[in-house]
């Protein structure tokens, strides 16, 4: 049975949410990953035993760049997270999850040579800007703060030329003039921006409004949701407490990515990247960001206009039982 999910309906129900059950332990979960920095919560909970308290046995399943989808689908997992503005449009046509919380702001950037011409997003009319891939986040992100700058980004009318590189080859193709600036996620876009002298032009961890809009959130299959709607509540629990531990250690959580090589890089400099996100887990805040991005992408022609945006935020998230709005 589909859940439809208004804003009213969503705080009421979780002021009335109960404490579930009781679950034998052990309970097995597939949850894939992709090795991002920002997917700390997964991380955490494993390592400090969040998923243990919810009696869950969880199996981590590194996925390769963008096949999470096809993993979901597929029945190859159970739960994952991803970034708010590459749900979008997979959920308008049809993809089997359903979002159960906000997890953090931030980790988006679009970046240019700090010697270059370019000083503004305006200045990227007529640019070619390097992305991972032509449905990623960061690619999402830069279109949204291109059209808001004024610069044109639809498939028929656009003022920039959007290349894609490997997220290996970004830095390397700015330093050789491919393109000429990237937008990239971190820890690659804080790697190249210290490593390659580049300029920030917009990031959406301290950038207005983005930096209160939560980016990433964590889902589950709608099998799941459908079937074993506590098993989901105890992933969503879970995900939360570990990024509420996240933004309260920072230093530490960095340590433990890197030193179980969920992460690669330097310890103390993704730290300071993690200080710039807000990791204050939020079921409205992922709501309120759904809409945002949705109209937005609507607006630049990335999401179709036949689109309802209001029904598509309903049928996209679940009220799970005993899972709160926030917890820090």
């Amino acid at each position: 049975m589909k859940t439809y999910l208004s804003i009213a309906v969503l705080l009421v129900g979780l002021l009335l949410s109960t404490a579930p059950a009781p679950l034998a332990a052990g309970k097995r979960l597939v949850v894939g990953y992709m090795g991002g920095l920002c997917e700390g919560p997964l991380h955490i909970a494993i390592e400090k035993g969040f998923f243990a308290e919810e009696g869950l046995d969880v199996e981590a399943l590194k996925l390769a760049p963008g096949t999470n989808f096809e993993a979901v689908t597929a029945g190859r997992i159970d739960a994952s997270f991803g970034l708010l503005a590459t749900l979008v449009q997979p959920l308008s046509n049809g993809l089997p999850i359903k979002i159960t919380s906000g997890l953090h702001t931030g980790c988006d950037k679009v970046l240019v040579p700090a010697t270059s011409s370019v000083k503004t997003l305006a200045d990227l009319k007529g640019k070619r800007i390097g992305v991972p891939s032509l449905t990623s986040s960061p690619i999402m992100f830069a279109k949204r703060a291109l059209a808001a700058a004024g610069v044109k980004v639809g498939d028929k009318n656009s003022e920039v030329d959007f290349i894609v590189f490997s997220n290996a080859e970004l830095p390397l193709a700015l330093q050789r003039g491919a393109v000429d600036a990237l937008a990239a996620n971190d820890p690659v876009a804080s790697v190249a921006a210290k490593a390659d002298n580049l300029t920030i032009l917009v990031d959406s961890a301290v950038t207005p409004p983005y930096n209160t809009q939560y980016c990433c959130a964590a889902y589950v299959s709608a099998k799941l949701a459908a079937n074993e709607p506590d098993t989901a509540a105890r992933y969503t629990r879970a995900m939360q407490k570990a990024a509420a531990w996240i933004q309260n250690n920072q230093d530490e959580a960095a340590r433990i990515q890197v030193e179980k090589k969920y992460v690669a890089g330097d310890a103390v400099f993704n730290a300071g990247v993690l200080k710039t996100f807000n990791y204050i887990p939020s079921v409205k805040g992922a709501y309120d960001a759904f809409g945002t991005t949705a109209q937005e992408l609507q607006s630049i022609g990335i999401l179709n206009e036949t689109v309802d945006v209001a029904k598509l935020r309903e049928n996209s998230f679940i009220l799970l039982p005993g899972v709160q709005d926030s917890i820090q």
